[in-house]
This record gives structure tokens, C-alpha cells and sequence, in this order.
């Protein structure tokens, strides 16, 4: 049985924490003020959707396809996006709060984050070339055998980097901000 294709749709405050959302191809929908929370969203198709005040927090993502997404000012705690198909994967975010959530092992080049809450954040054996964390609190965010050369860490705070488990190669970081390069040291720099 083939998925239903929806196309140019706009979803407002619809609620999918009881009732799943119908499995289908969505193409440029906009999802907004939408409750996903301990919700199915799996096995979904979205290409170049937007979801705008959403809550996704803890929703099952396993095997969706994520094509050209914007998530802005979206709740997104606890979601595994390693569980995701990723084929053609490619998202943006902006002003969310994806505290608990995991990246671990995927390839996202390129990747925005901006003004984001990534608190406790698996970043664990990705590939984040050339990501930028704009304005992005990433305390206690977890990068271990994380590639993440000319990332841009510039504007991001209360970040925790060993570049010895890292590839730091051309990243940019402030001056500020070198101190989360060096916490492992245990130095004091006055």
C-alpha cells in the first residue's frame, strides 16, 4: 500500500499525542502549534516542511525521512534523530530546545543550529563539518570522536570540547571560549 502524498498544507494546533499523524509523503506543509509529545512519527516522509511551536518531545522518529525541515521555536527533548532514515537528511534549526536528544554517529555537513537549548546533547561520532552552533547553549553536550572541523563555536557557550577525542581541525571558537577546550586540564588562566 503506498503512502498518501500531501502537498502545500498547513496543519494549526493539531494534536498527534493520542491519534498518530497519517503516514504519508508531506511535501512543503507547514506543521504549526502542533503537539507530537510521546507521539508516532515514524515512517514518515517530510520534504521541505516547516514545523513552527511544535512540541516533538520523546516522539518516535524511527525511519522518517527529514528532506529540507525547518524546526523553529520547537520543543524537541529526547529525540533519537540517529533512528532516522538518512537519506537525503538536511534540517535547520532555530530558536528550539532539544535538551536530551542524540545525533550520535550521523553525517550532517553543513548543519545549523541557532539559538538553540542543547543541553545534554549526544554529539557522539558525528560529522558535523563545517556546523554552526549560533547563540547555542550546548552545556554538558557530549562530543566524543565527533568530526568537527570548520565548526563554528564562535557565539555558542557553556561548551565542553576535548580536542584530543575531537577533530578540531579550522574550527572557530572565541577567545572566551577556549576555556571549554581546556577544562580537562584543570588549569586556571587569570
Amino acid at each position: 500500500m503506498s503512502k498518501e502524498f500531501i502537498v502545500d498544507q498547513t496543519f494549526v494546533g493539531k494534536d498527534h499525542t493520542q491519534v498518530r499523524l497519517p503516514k504519508a509523503d508531506y511535501e512543503s506543509c507547514t506543521f504549526e502549534g502542533c503537539d507530537f509529545s510521546n507521539g508516532y512519527l515514524d515512517n514518515q516522509n517530510f520534504m521541505e516542511c516547516e514545523f513552527i511551536d511544535c512540541n516533538l518531545s520523546n516522539a518516535n522518529l524511527a525511519h522518517s525521512i527529514f528532506k529540507e525541515v525547518v524546526f523553529s521555536h520547537c520543543k524537541m527533548m529526547g529525540l533519537k534523530f540517529e533512528e532516522c532514515n538518512t537519506f537525503l537528511m538536511d534540517f535547520h534549526f532555530l530558536d528550539c530546545t532539544l535538551d536530551l536528544s542524540s545525533f550520535y554517529g550521523l553525517a550532517m555537513k553543513n548543519q545549523k543550529f541557532e539559538r538553540c537549548r542543547l543541553v545534554e546533547v549526544d554529539f557522539s561520532e558525528a560529522q558535523l563539518k563545517a556546523a554552526l552552533f549560533h547563540k547555542c547553549n550546548l552545556e554538558r553536550a557530549i562530543f566524543s570522536h565527533t568530526d568537527l572541523e570548520k565548526a563554528d563555536f564562535r557565539t555558542a557557550i557553556n561548551y565542553t570540547i576535548d580536542p584530543e577525542r575531537n577533530r578540531l581541525k579550522k574550527a572557530l571558537f572565541s577567545k572566551e571560549g577556549v576555556f571549554g577546550l581546556l577544562g580537562k586540564y584543570d588549569i586556571v588562566i587569570a
